[in-house]
């Protein structure tokens, strides 16, 4: 492990810590790779720093880095008064080793590129936590907070490492414990429909303006000034805001700036191709969609392009029958497709090892179920009602089968609750896990 000095930001004293780790775990002497974290503290507790006890953050993903806080803000604020915390990038993101278009040839091709990225599931993360924890804290057990996809994280680290587990708090990411990706998708689009409802119910002006640009769309190729292939399916695919607890109000307020008067009659405004570019651009985040399926196959079935196959299940997200007919284009939600590596300039050069992974039929189990019956480490979770992201069903089962779980239900945010809701989220979770609520 090597540190940084010490610098400072409002309210905050923040290290800077990398941590050599191995690629495969289950060759602890070949190659290593590098990992980024940053410590902050309090700044009124800097002085105390040695005497307080770890919290752990788990980004939500797969295939981001830890938020880039500055000072106190959202959760971080009330995690500070008792802890001093950890922002993790796991493998592969942030500031650690990074693997997106640029770096993942010098792994060589298409082949060497999938069996390296089979290494970065949410596994590999936690043999890597247990590595840094037993470098930062001598051992002793720390707190876990997993968002979304770190609430996988976590929950495999309650299979597989307990020991290193002071609590954990899980927000919007309990996982279900054996559903295949279809199974995951089936139950996804459902909710997604749902969502629009809601978004056109509240923008029912939207639904003109969603067609018309649909109709541009459908009629001629369109290349935002960014490289970025704006496809129908493109475009629908800016129903993952829908997901947030301001993204349907984020999404209106795109929608309405789509077009502009020019010379040669209306056109996409570049406000609005900059807008859409900033929301689908899987430039910042590729493992995002290279991996995304892959954290959820635990045997021999294959994803297989999951999302893309489930969808043919539910035509009224075809927005050639919405345009055919009078109904709304119905918007997706965060899952990728083939086309993705098309029409992304970012994904472009890893079509060929995302089909890989997508074929891949020799995937782990990730999850212990006997040994969820058996824990005793205090768990809470949020489970937001009607999660776009993450099923709702899904998590109150996985919930039931840990020993000692306790949940909140809640309805008053959507998917990024822990970041919206400030500290009452993390002010929940812990009082859960305390016995005091």
């Amino acid at each position: 492990m090597t540190t940084a000095p010490a610098y400072r930001q409002p309210g905050t004293v923040l290290f800077d810590h990398r941590f050599a780790v191995p690629l495969d775990h289950a060759r602890p002497d070949g190659e290593r790779i590098e990992l980024y974290a940053r410590e902050v503290v309090a700044a009124g507790r800097a002085a105390e720093r040695e005497r307080l006890p770890w919290l752990l953050y788990l980004e939500g993903g797969p295939g981001f880095g830890a938020r880039r806080f500055v000072g106190q803000q959202a959760w971080l604020g009330r995690a500070l008064r008792d802890f001093r915390v950890l922002l993790l990038d796991q493998r592969g993101t942030g500031l650690s080793t990074p693997a997106n278009r640029q770096t993942l040839p010098m792994r060589g091709g298409p082949r060497e590129q999938a069996d390296y990225l089979a290494h970065f599931r949410a596994d590999s993360i936690v043999k890597d936590c247990e590595l840094v924890r037993r470098e930062l804290t001598g051992g002793a057990p720390w707190t876990v907070l997993g968002q979304s996809f770190g609430g996988f994280c976590a929950t495999h680290y309650l299979c597989t490492a307990p020991e290193g587990l002071d609590a954990v708090l899980i927000t919007g990411g309990l996982p279900s414990l054996d559903a295949h990706a279809d199974d995951v998708y089936r139950a996804a689009f459902p909710r997604i429909e749902r969502k629009n409802a809601a978004y056109y119910d509240r923008y029912p002006q939207d639904v003109e303006r969603v067609r018309r640009v649909t109709e541009r769309l459908a009629s001629e190729r369109t290349v935002l000034t960014s490289g970025y292939v704006l496809t129908p399916a493109a475009f629908q695919s800016l129903g993952l805001l829908l997901g947030g607890g301001d993204g349907a109000h984020q999404l209106h307020y795109l929608i309405e700036d789509a077009f502009v008067r020019t010379a040669g009659g209306p056109a996409l405004s570049d406000a609005f191709q900059e807008g859409v570019h900033a929301a689908l651009s899987y430039a910042g985040h590729p493992l995002y969609a290279v991996l995304h399926e892959a954290i959820y196959a635990q045997d021999a079935r294959p994803t297989a392009w999951s999302a893309d196959r489930v969808r043919g299940e539910f035509p009224q997200f075809s927005a050639e029958k919405a345009l055919a007919g009078d109904g709304p284009v119905l918007f997706t939600g965060e899952s990728v497709h083939p086309w993705h590596f098309e029409t992304d300039p970012a994904l472009r050069r890893l079509r060929e090892t995302a089909d890989l992974l997508a074929a891949r039929t020799d995937w782990t189990p990730l999850y212990d179920p006997a040994a969820l019956a058996a824990n005793e480490v205090p768990v809470a979770a949020a489970v937001y009602h009607d999660d776009m992201y993450v099923d709702t069903a899904h998590s109150l089962a996985t919930a039931r089968a840990v020993r000692g779980l306790r949940t909140w239900v809640t309805d008053e945010y959507e998917h990024d609750g822990v970041r919206a809701g400030g500290e009452r989220v993390l002010d929940r979770l812990l009082a859960l896990v305390r016995g005091e609520a």
